[in-house]
Order: structure tokens, then sequence, then C-alpha cells
């Protein structure tokens, strides 16, 4: 073959080359340009407190309460010893709602039992819509008896990613049998679900209890690592944990903070508990 012809197919081989890389580096770039920004976390700040409302008297000012609640700002606030017109708390009416009209979160309230010419239950105030509301009843045992409880569930969404969201209050008797149960029922409960689930309240139970153990069969402890190490109960003399933030299903969330706020220890007689949740 001529020389002259033979460099010039090679230079045009060559050429074809680079035209080939260059266009594909093109491509490349394009399609990295159309690849979708990175999604940002979706978290969600949950409270639960135990606002020591059943006392005898009452709270005589709410303020201290809702200072404490806005304070951190929550997205959720489970609440409980809840009064709503009771005599004891004459003054105060309703508290649920006067406590969400002082920190500007909806309300909803669902009675464990009447009490004191009025109702006694739990709450859950919420800076996000409340898309649904329901309340359940939570036994005690024949043989043992004592306090009804009740479980206030809402369903709400944040950032287009929905959960349910509980305020609840186990037995508080020596005896655990009612906890037993309250534990069972309150599983039974969160297996017909279809959503993701916060459960926030004072269980009054301890790490060790098998009241915990039953939650934790469907239920993850908010505690980082599962090791709840921080007293929330009393605020004069703390010496046990016994109230709890918890999730499932597992891989449908991640903790990102969880503590007791012991700066809180004049207004109620239990820490609030605090978690920062990312929604996976």
């Amino acid at each position: 073959m001529d020389p002259i012809r033979q460099n010039m197919r090679i230079k045009y081989f060559i050429f074809a080359i680079i035209l080939l890389v260059v266009q594909c580096s093109s491509k490349d770039e394009n399609i990295e340009d159309k690849q979708p920004p990175p999604e940002e976390e979706v978290v969600v700040k949950v409270m639960t407190y135990n606002i020591w409302g059943a006392r005898s008297g009452g709270i005589p000012d709410l303020a201290p309460i809702a200072n404490v609640i806005k304070r951190h700002d929550p997205d959720l606030v489970s609440l409980q010893e809840v009064d709503k017109n009771t005599r004891r708390n004459a003054k105060l009416g309703d508290i649920a709602k006067k406590l969400g009209e002082l920190t500007g979160m909806e309300r909803y309230f669902v009675k464990a039992m009447d009490h004191d010419g009025g109702e006694y239950g739990d709450a859950v105030l919420s800076k996000l819509p409340i898309k649904e509301r329901k309340g359940y009843n939570l036994g005690v045992t024949p043989e043992l008896g004592g306090e009804p409880r009740s479980v206030a569930r809402v369903t709400v969404e944040k950032e287009n990613k929905e959960f349910y969201f509980i305020a609840t209050h186990f037995d508080h008797l020596g005896n655990e049998a009612n906890r037993l149960k309250q534990a069972r029922d309150l599983v039974d409960i969160l297996k017909s679900y279809d959503k993701r689930v916060i459960v926030a309240g004072d269980l009054n139970a301890t790490p060790e209890s098998e009241t915990i153990r039953i939650l934790q069969e469907h239920l993850v402890s908010g505690c980082m690592n599962n090791n709840c190490t921080q007293y929330t109960f009393s605020t004069s003399n703390p010496n046990r944990i016994i109230d709890y933030i918890m999730y499932a299903p597992v891989e449908a969330m991640t903790v990102k903070s969880y503590f007791v706020d012991t700066k809180a220890y004049q207004e109620s007689d239990h820490f609030p508990v605090i978690a920062t949740i990312k929604i996976n």
C-alpha cells in the first residue's frame, strides 16, 4: 500500500477514536446532569411528657409546661395525666385544649376514664396537620383491678411521608399484671397497622421489665443503641427510667438523637423525653 495512503488511514482512524471518546464523555455528562439531586433527610422531633396534671390541686398555671414544650419545638408531643373539665382543675378546664393554644399546636384528647366530675386520659399535640384520629382503651385484669388506660393515635404526614403517632400511659401499680396486659393489648393493636408508627408515653416499667420485653417484640426502643440510661422519674429524686419513645418497623426510621431534659425539674414529677427521628 502507498505509504501516504497508509498514513492518511491511520490519521482518520485516530481521529475517529478521539471523536467517539468525546461523544461518549458528552453523553455521560448529560446523564449525570439529568440525575435527580439527592433527597434531603425527613426528620421529625417528638416528645413524651407526663405533666402531673392528675395530682391533687392540678397545675395552677400551664405556662411553665407550655414553655418546656416550646423550648424544644417538637413536631409531636405525647401527654399523659391530662384532665378535662375536672373539679380539681376547674380553673383550667380542658388542659389539652389550653396547652394547644399556648403552644400553637393541634390537639387530640382521649379519655381513659371519668374522674372527679370530668375526664382523665392522654393527649397528642401536633404541629403537623392531623389527618386522622383514633382512640383505644387499655383495660386492667379482673384480679388486680385499677385504673383503665387509653391510647391516643393520630395520623400525620411530613414531606409526603405518612405515619402514626401514639400517646399512652400504662398502669402504675406495684403489681405488673395490668402493665403486662396493656403491653400485649397494645402490641395486638400495632400488628394491625400498615404504616410506620412512633409510640411515646409513660409506661411505668423499667427497661429490664417483662412489660418492656413484650413491647420490644414489636417496637424498637428509641434510646441510642437500644440502651436507655437517663433517668426520667422522679424529678425530685431521679432513680428510674419509665418514660419512652419507641417505633416500628426497625427499617422505617432511624434515631438521630434521644435525650431526657433534666433542666425541666420544677414543672412536673417526670422529665420530658425528646427524640429526633429520621423517616426512612
